[in-house]
């Protein structure tokens, strides 16, 4: 097989977070892999926000890297400023966020692109699919050149008949620069996909050397780095700090006096934009109670003087942005490189394809990233991983990879898109896992590596790396359970400077379970702990474990107890239609999504706990397969 037979395992159509994940991990298993993307000078471009992570994001990252993919290594790769966010907080909402140089950030994913030797890199655009007998065999691109292929991967972002709108002007495009695609999506109506349309937008970048930084709050990043990779040996790089500003009345008068030029209220656009991440004139109209908002200023790079000013995402027209801006502090004389912009495409609502993230209707067609309806480079990562390994699956009749609720942020973000009728953007939340304590992100290594392995993407030092770490956090929890300190003066007299007192000597695990203390208030009153120099992530995990050792098993209990609707398998065959007393429209939505267990049909919107214990009733008199 070579390049010249344009003969294929695998075409990923688009080069963003979701494509490079997937062509990365289908050529590292053995697949023989052709990238096909619109710009090759915009591989893993940073569109929006020139950062990695964040709430619920830094859980996906920290998961992508436990599974074998490569975001989160990129990330530490290029990283100018680390912060761990909620950090006062419990374990569960705690975020690392790494601001990007976004140019190396590009440049390091397109390394590791073209040096693997099973990827095949295209600049071309992908117009229409080849399907014989409801399977993928190929696809053709503008010059009308074929490629054969038995799986496809979509991941087109925003590129989808793209259209941006600043002010009441528009014009063809899937990102400022970069053409639309056209042509895929009414391949895809051919073949039977559903099509709808989502907006999204982005703020404008201004010179730094405009800005009057001294009428900011300045901030810095951590002086402790954390890391995404659960790989040894992460870079130590210098740090640089972003900026906060607010918006005042004046922002918001010129704002309300120009809502009449925004194509979002006068209707030109009729996609829906991001919940929660809205444009400023969104803000400003939905929260009009509010004085002002927060705009933080963060630098797009070591090797350019564009600034990204985050939190005024806009539709209005470029001058209008450029009075509204003059008026946040620090901002007076600022210079527009490039104007805001709201960008509407089409999108494929995911309840069309199953947890692997294949089509249901067409064999070997795979979707991930924004083509799914989500927003955001970190849930698009997260598909691009698990549609690449299912990809590569298919090909070799395996089974596929289905990431549970219960196992992961990855899989309840694709449990939503397939279950759930999605009506705007999706973004990650720490509240939309009802088990985020035990999703947390410092623990994604513990939870999925072993699945990482199996696919065959963690190789033997990865897994060295990680055996040797969980057999470090057993031996320690072993040691401080049977360890004891002495109630002595001297360590009362540290303990004190921490609100802490001990009336007797207790075992280290029972200190530790005290709010105020943690490993380096052990290392203070014990020597012992303090010679064994434990690394970070280790004490980390043994801290969590013995804290919150009771929020966990009441976790635990609540999985255990969700998990008997998942023992009730739903055969792909039922007839919805025929069930007594459940409504039409619960018969309709069961025969739209098709959910594979009760436990998948008990969260579609609208199917009430009474069709559950129907359908449980149904399947145990029928005799149903039960798991």
């Amino acid at each position: 097989m070579n390049y010249l037979d344009n003969k294929y395992d695998v075409i990923v159509v688009g080069a963003g977070h979701a494509g490079c994940e997937a062509a990365i991990s289908c050529a590292k298993l053995g697949a023989k892999v052709l990238l096909a993307t619109l710009d090759v000078d915009h591989i893993a471009l940073m569109p929006c926000n020139p950062a990695i992570g964040g709430p619920a994001k830094s859980t996906l990252v920290r998961e992508i890297d436990a599974l074998g993919g490569v975001m989160g290594e990129a990330a530490d790769a290029t990283y100018i400023q680390m912060k761990m966010l909620n950090s006062s907080k419990g374990p569960a909402v705690r975020a690392l966020r790494a601001q990007s140089d976004k140019k190396q950030y590009m440049d390091y994913m397109r390394n590791i692109i073209e040096n693997n030797e099973n990827i095949y890199l295209r600049q071309a655009c992908i117009t229409d699919l080849l399907v014989k007998d409801g399977e993928i065999t190929g696809a053709i691109d503008e010059y009308g050149i074929e490629y054969s292929a038995r799986a496809i991967i979509l991941t087109t972002g925003t590129s989808l008949n793209g259209k941006i709108f600043v002010g009441l002007k528009s014009y063809s495009a899937g990102r400022l620069g970069e053409k639309a695609a056209y042509g895929l999506s009414e391949s895809l109506v051919k073949h039977g996909i559903e099509i709808k349309k989502l907006k999204t937008g982005t703020p404008p970048r201004v010179d730094k050397h405009t800005i009057d930084y001294s009428k900011m709050t300045i901030q810095p990043g951590d002086e402790t780095l954390h890391f995404y990779s659960f790989k040894p040996d992460r870079p130590i790089r210098k740090q640089y700090p972003c900026y906060l500003t607010r918006t005042n009345e004046k922002t918001h008068d010129i704002i309300k006096a120009n809502l009449d030029k925004s194509p979002m209220f006068r209707g030109l656009i009729q996609g829906v934009g991001p919940r929660y991440c809205p444009s400023i004139e969104d803000k400003v109209v939905r929260f009009s109670e509010n004085p002002s908002h927060h705009i933080f200023i963060e630098p797009e790079g070591l090797g350019t003087y564009e600034v990204y000013i985050q939190g005024f995402s806009s539709s209005l027209p470029a001058d209008v942005q450029v009075q509204m801006l003059r008026t946040l502090p620090g901002l007076e004389k600022a210079h527009v490189i490039k104007p805001a912009y709201a960008v509407e495409y089409d999108y494929v609502p995911a309840v069309q394809t199953t947890h692997s993230l294949m089509s249901k209707s067409i064999k070997g067609l795979f979707f991930a990233g924004q083509i799914n309806g989500t927003s955001g480079y970190e849930e698009a990562a997260a598909q691009g991983l698990i549609a690449g390994i299912n990809a590569f699956n298919y090909l070799n009749n395996s089974e596929m990879l289905e990431l549970s609720r219960s196992s992961s942020y990855i899989g309840t973000l694709i449990d939503d898109l397939v279950t759930k009728d999605i009506q705007d953007p999706y973004r990650m939340l720490t509240s939309r896992s009802e088990y985020r304590l035990l999703l947390r992100q410092d623990n994604a290594d513990a939870r999925l590596t072993a699945f990482g392995r199996k696919c065959g993407l963690i190789d033997d030092v990865q897994y060295k790396v990680f055996t040797d770490k969980q057999e470090a956090i057993e031996k320690e929890l072993s040691r401080i359970k049977e360890a004891k300190i002495s109630a002595t003066e001297d360590v009362n007299a540290i303990l004190s400077k921490y609100g802490e007192h001990m009336e007797r000597g207790m075992k280290i695990a029972e200190l530790l379970k005290r709010p105020n203390i943690d490993y380096n208030v052990i290392k203070e009153i014990d020597s012992v702990t303090n010679k064994l120099n434990i690394p970070f992530d280790v004490t980390e995990q043994v801290e969590i474990l013995v804290k919150y050792d009771g929020y966990l098993k009441r976790q635990e209990f609540q999985v255990e107890q969700a998990s008997k609707l998942d023992k009730f398998k739903i055969p792909d065959d039922i007839d919805y239609s025929s069930i007594d007393h459940i409504s039409s429209e619960t018969k309709d939505k069961l025969s739209k999504i098709r959910p594979k267990t009760l436990a998948q049909a008990s969260r579609i919107g609208g199917v009430k706990p009474a069709d559950i214990s129907i359908l449980m009733v149904m399947l145990e008199r029928h005799q149903y397969s039960r798991v």
